[in-house]
């Protein structure tokens, strides 16, 4: 069923983001893509951005820009993630090789109503640094 409005879109997207496991991570665009129904790369980063308290419930450190980019500035992003074994290169960009998740089961994703992420991942996410919280 799709989402009728702006929060159930974003329940759909902390659901899909509390899927990805420590030291894996995912593009903004991949959370669109699983999440289906019109979604973008911005709504996630929007979503995100929402969280307020439930920031603490919700894994959003996960995710990422497009080639492993960190994109929020001051929230200590790259240290939750290295805390939780994710690797960077020289430049500060997570090792997207060795860290992308590569989506939900496919039984997760249709019993609970969402898409498989496409070979390779998605590539709709903005560039731009994101303000959350």
């Amino acid at each position: 069923m799709p989402p009728t409005d702006e929060r159930d879109y974003y329940e759909r997207i902390y659901k899909v983001v509390n899927q990805i496991p420590r030291g894996k991570v995912a593009t903004y665009g991949d959370v669109a893509a699983i999440v289906g129904d019109g979604c973008d790369g911005r709504i996630v980063g929007h979503a995100l951005g929402a969280l307020g308290p439930r920031s603490v419930q919700v894994a959003w450190q996960r995710v990422l820009g497009r080639n492993g980019k960190i994109t929020t500035s001051g929230l200590h992003q790259t240290d939750k993630l290295a805390a939780e074994g994710v690797e960077f290169d020289e430049r500060g960009y997570v090792l997207m090789n060795r860290c992308h998740w590569e989506g939900p089961t496919e039984e997760w994703a249709l019993a609970n109503g969402f898409q498989m992420l496409p070979k390779g991942g998605a590539t709709d996410e903005p560039d731009n640094q994101l303000s959350l919280f």
